[in-house]
């Protein structure tokens, strides 16, 4: 596969060869570290090399069309490496306590000898564009042991509450050999359920004595649930805790299973004090076990990957509209007059495809 390519516009000047022959300096009399090819990467992943995972986790995050193309070449690549991790998929309100709760199940679960690799997602500001990305700063023990990695990515405005690249990073952590992947979400909004589309595994954290809890819950995150825990059920809550899990298993009665194989149970839990995560690993492991024995999981993940291709397609269609030379001169006139009320969004979607070469008449 070909070396990666700099960015002309952020690279360093070429340097004159020092007296002697020697290897030439930057600023600071540093020697200019070489680009890795991306067979370096692609080896590097497969040998547990943190510095190049994270390396390849750059390139798929990056929006520059040759880095595009070179992530999807390290990819491919690296096909045969992926698909064998525990998919799972964590969200809840904000304050449920889902970093504390994945510090200590990922530490459990690296203390029984799995390498557990962490996506966590913070939010964007929606004006700025910035994100804190702090669990790093949140997940400090888990931060700082050798079987487990943690990267931090904004969510950049997509909805679902992953990043677009989400499903990308998991794939690279699997060729890394981390065996389960705990894909921790923004959680906000009913559009949090799209991230059962890319795990093998869907919990969802709730509060105790958080009010009625079957108002509490959204619909469409109880159909997708596999396991509900209410966490934070240690000391005081501990009674409110169980009153709160027997209302969602009453409300669990009311939702037809996804799958004829998993009847989603209801466990509580506490991350701060370390309970009720053994059995909650249990139900994962016996979750994949009935999976596996009745093929849905292989049939799960294959419709995974066909919405998955639909999703970036989506994305790229949009990326290509707005770049568009003709739509970027006709953009600030029309989103002006839909502002403005002088123009219906309808006739503005309109105007904008006619812009890109799409027509009313235009199959789409």
């Amino acid at each position: 596969m070909p070396g990666l390519e700099t960015d002309p516009a952020t690279a360093a000047p070429p340097t004159a060869a020092a007296p002697g022959g020697a290897a030439p300096t930057i600023a600071g009399g540093r020697t200019p570290r070489a680009v890795p090819s991306l067979d370096e990467i692609a080896a590097g992943v497969r040998t547990r090399d943190r510095a190049m995972l994270a390396r390849a986790i750059t390139l798929v995050e990056s929006r520059r069309p040759d880095h595009r193309a070179q992530a999807q070449a390290l990819l491919t690549e690296l096909m045969p490496d992926i698909g064998n991790a525990h998919r799972i998929g964590i969200t809840g309100v904000p304050g449920v306590g889902k970093s504390t709760f994945i510090e200590t199940f990922g530490s459990n679960l690296t203390g029984a000898g799995h390498r557990v690799a962490v996506l966590a997602v913070d939010p964007s500001s929606v004006r700025t564009g910035g994100s804190i990305l702090a669990d790093k700063t949140r997940m400090t023990r888990l931060s700082n042991d050798p079987s487990a990695f943690i990267r931090p990515s904004p969510s950049a405005g997509t909805l679902g509450g992953v990043t677009r690249t989400t499903r990308e990073t998991m794939m690279l952590c699997e060729a890394a050999g981390f065996d389960v992947i705990l894909v921790e979400t923004v959680g906000v909004g009913q559009s949090e359920t799209i991230v059962a589309d890319m795990v093998d595994f869907f919990l969802v954290l709730m509060l105790p004595g958080a009010g009625d809890a079957l108002q509490g819950i959204k619909k469409g995150v109880l159909e997708r649930a596999d396991l509900i825990a209410v966490n934070k059920s240690d000391g005081d809550n501990a009674g409110r805790a169980r009153d709160a899990a027997n209302e969602y298993r009453h409300a669990l009665q009311l939702v037809t299973p996804e799958t004829p194989s998993w009847s989603p149970p209801v466990v509580v839990c506490s991350g701060r004090a370390n309970i009720g995560l053994d059995e909650l690993w249990r139900q994962v492991l016996a979750h994949r076990a009935a999976l596996d024995a009745s093929g849905e999981l292989a049939e799960k993940r294959r419709r995974q990957r066909l919405r998955w291709m639909w999703s970036m397609l989506e994305d790229r269609l949009l990326g290509a509209l707005t770049a568009a030379p003709a739509v970027r001169d006709r953009l600030p006139a029309i989103e002006r007059g839909v502002l403005e009320g002088t123009l219906p969004p309808t006739a503005a979607c309109d105007a904008l495809l006619a812009a890109f070469g799409i027509g009313a008449d235009t199959p789409l």
